[in-house]
């Protein structure tokens, strides 16, 4: 990680924030969407929560302790927003959240059961060298009018989890729809092959929606998407860009050959019985 860009409180904050807002816009998108689908998020001391249905993986929080700590009013208000839609309560707590957030999750019936790692790179720093590229592949930004077909190939790329394919495919389409979004095509002699998402709040580039057609991997797509997401972020003012991924998983070392660094490894916390049952 360059000197200068240090894993701090004030970093925490900007990458939190950003997905939060992302998952915010996606939330928003649902909504409008699906009208009937009790899609909605709050914010509660300065987290932010969100319901997409109980299945989703948006449906939970995010900053929670790292603005402010909540009180345990606060806290009953957030489990009542998870309990009135019928959702499990979950939060995605990062490492800089105050200290004092822990002992309050164990006290109320919380467990630890989710690690995912927040990468992080400075887009001035980036290693810009020039790489051999696949010079039949040709990258874009979807249009309008493309959506569906943006989210179709994005939801092709994770056929092998055929058992998700309904789940991801819907995720795909709402993604598609968020209005904050920029959505990046990689085609092959004209077919799509290769989707790549973006999202940018306070500067902060989220990466998100890689996915290959099985069939196409290893042509170098990604490589193209990624080297086209960062000047994109660095046209459009960004610093620095960030991009969640599993611990160990083949997404996270993608990331770092690509120049990302582990900034932290946030913990989900899920609410196993009521504190009012005590």
């Amino acid at each position: 990680m360059p000197p200068h860009l240090f894993t701090d409180h004030s970093l925490g904050c900007r990458l939190e924030r950003a997905e939060a807002v992302a998952n915010a816009r996606f939330v928003e998108a649902r909504a409008g969407l699906v009208p009937d689908s009790g899609a909605e998020w709050i914010e509660v001391a300065g987290a932010y929560a969100m319901y997409d249905g109980p299945r989703s993986p948006c449906t939970q929080t995010f900053g929670l302790g790292l603005f402010q700590m909540p009180t345990p009013q606060e806290m009953d208000e957030l489990e009542a927003f998870f309990g009135q839609k019928v959702a499990p309560a979950f939060h995605e707590v990062c490492p800089l959240a105050d200290k004092a957030l822990l002992p309050m999750l164990n006290a109320r019936g919380y467990r630890p059961i989710e690690l995912s790692n927040v990468l992080v790179m400075d887009l001035r720093q980036r290693d810009a060298t020039a790489l051999v590229r696949n010079e039949s592949l040709r990258v874009r930004i979807a249009q309008e009018d493309e959506l569906e077909l943006w989210a179709r190939t994005a939801a092709e790329g994770w056929r092998e989890f055929g058992e998700f394919a309904d789940l991801i495919f819907d995720l795909m389409r709402v993604n598609a729809h968020r209005r904050d979004g920029t959505r990046f095509l990689v085609e092959l002699d004209g077919k799509p092959i290769a989707t790549g998402g973006l999202a940018i709040h306070d500067a902060v580039a989220l990466f998100a929606g890689a996915s290959t057609v099985p069939e196409w991997r290893r042509r170098g797509a990604q490589q193209l998407l990624f080297e086209c997401r960062c000047q994109y972020a660095l046209d459009s003012g960004c610093d620095l860009a960030m991009v969640c991924a599993e611990p160990g998983s083949s997404s996270q070392r993608n990331a770092e050959r690509h120049g990302f660094r582990v900034a932290y490894t946030r913990t989900k916390w899920e609410l196993t019985k009521s504190s009012k049952a005590d």
